[in-house]
């Protein structure tokens, strides 16, 4: 009989599917259903920093009363953060797999209090989603770094329970950020985050929004990074994300050395059954590999553990491939 538990960031889950950050998890309603279908955990639809300073700012407030005007947009972030933290206890009260809310921030001024209360309000775990496009020329990439590494400080020095940054694929070095994150005593990293992505449509002569769901083939880069972060920063909790669509996805990500997979857009397209049948694939591949447990085989293809570590390095297409016609 084998066993789908493991560990991430510090957490019992039942098995490794967890159900990203997204509208799936957007209400209690819809978090008892991914924990029917069998989803090992869920990370809550994530409070919005920019959205929260945005409402704040639109509300049209007489300039005469400035007190009122303070009083008001302060009203306004409290209102959004307490409907967040009531998501969380009613979710907490309704299901028993880990609920771990979600932070949507680019500034390190808003969150520390707002991570205080969603420690207080029960969550197990909170997922950090920040991303600094930079797009300021007169600033090194170090300097966006920097903001990453002063969030992570901050917020592991104003709460105790597990922080998971969910990061982008864009830095010059993703093995460096990840150690730093380590260092900081973060508890785990997601690779890769999807991040909204500008398209033109032609006919229009207007700027619109790419697709938003991932395909399949977008696991190809997260899985070169979790076999590469698991080898080299071993103590830090890795979540796989992107292109996982399948049970078959799930366990490369495995076999790659991460400790759970977030799956989002193939729940969108199939279903809360996409989980179910994530884990039948899984359970089914197992018994006939033999395998009792997900720690007998995971990382088992990670960089420290295949015969040639390099083919998780190689990045020149035409030097490996310059012989097919």
């Amino acid at each position: 009989m084998h066993s789908l538990e493991t560990t991430y960031i510090g957490l019992t889950l039942k098995n490794p599917i967890v159900v990203s950050s997204s509208g799936l998890t957007s209400s209690v309603s819809k978090i008892v259903a991914m924990e029917q279908a069998g989803a090992g955990a869920v990370v809550l639809k994530s409070l919005f920093e920019e959205q929260i300073l945005q409402e704040a700012g639109s509300l049209e407030i007489s300039h005469d009363y400035p007190e009122a005007s303070d009083y008001i947009r302060a009203y306004t972030k409290a209102n959004s953060v307490g409907e967040y933290l009531s998501l969380i206890k009613e979710a907490k009260a309704k299901v028993s797999i880990p609920v771990i809310a979600s932070i949507n921030c680019f500034s390190s001024s808003e969150w520390i209090g707002f991570a205080r209360q969603i420690e207080a309000a029960g969550a197990d775990a909170l997922e950090v989603n920040v991303f600094f496009l930079p797009v300021d020329n007169n600033k090194p990439g170090s300097f966006y770094e920097q903001t990453y590494l002063e969030l992570a400080e901050k917020l592991r020095s104003a709460i105790k329970i597990p922080i998971v940054f969910k990061l982008g694929n864009h830095f010059t070095n993703v093995l460096w950020i990840i150690r730093e994150l380590y260092f900081r005593k973060i508890n785990g990293v997601v690779l890769f985050n999807r991040f909204y992505e500008p398209d033109i449509d032609i006919n229009k002569i207007k700027m619109v929004s790419s697709e938003v769901f991932s395909h399949a083939s977008d696991l190809r880069s997260s899985l070169r990074w979790v076999a590469l972060s698991a080898n080299k920063v071993p103590n830090m909790s890795i979540a796989a994300s992107t292109g996982i669509h399948t049970g078959e996805a799930v366990i490369k990500m495995l076999l790659a050395g991460a400790s759970a997979t977030q799956v989002c857009s193939a729940v969108y397209k199939g279903g809360p059954g996409a989980i179910t049948k994530m884990v039948e694939i899984l359970g089914k591949w197992m018994d006939e590999q033999g395998y009792k447990t997900i720690d007998e085989f995971r990382g088992k293809l990670s960089y420290a553990n295949i015969s040639d570590p390099a083919a998780y390095e190689r990045s020149q297409f035409m030097r490996y491939f310059s012989n097919m016609e």
